[in-house]
């Protein structure tokens, strides 16, 4: 069930980021080369930025949990150049992974 909500955070996050997403939403994800106030050594690695929130309903919500989401995926799979169709099928790839890798372990 995590990896289903992983999953549907992460493409959302990849629509916002790649221009799919409408406004409202594209708006929650910005990576951190973007934010404009200076160069960081983060923004080579394709981060969003995350926004503080004084809540756990905060931090559910898509502003905080979507870049989150992104910033948790391997570097290969942050790339917004990729087309939909391919980065979902590369993502549901990698939580499959995860999940066999720690179910492996029991």
């Amino acid at each position: 069930m995590r990896q289903r909500i992983q999953y549907k955070l992460a493409s959302l996050a990849f629509r916002a980021l790649s221009g799919l997403a409408p406004d409202f939403l594209a708006g929650d994800c910005q990576l951190v080369a973007d934010s404009g106030r200076r160069s960081l050594r983060s923004a080579e690695r394709l981060v969003c930025t995350v926004p503080r929130q004084n809540s756990t309903f905060g931090n559910r919500s898509f502003a905080a949990a979507g870049p989150r989401a992104w910033n948790e995926l391997p570097f290969s799979l942050r790339d917004t150049g990729l087309l939909l169709i391919t980065f979902n099928a590369h993502l549901k790839t990698y939580l499959f992974s995860t999940v066999f890798e720690a179910t492996a372990h029991l």
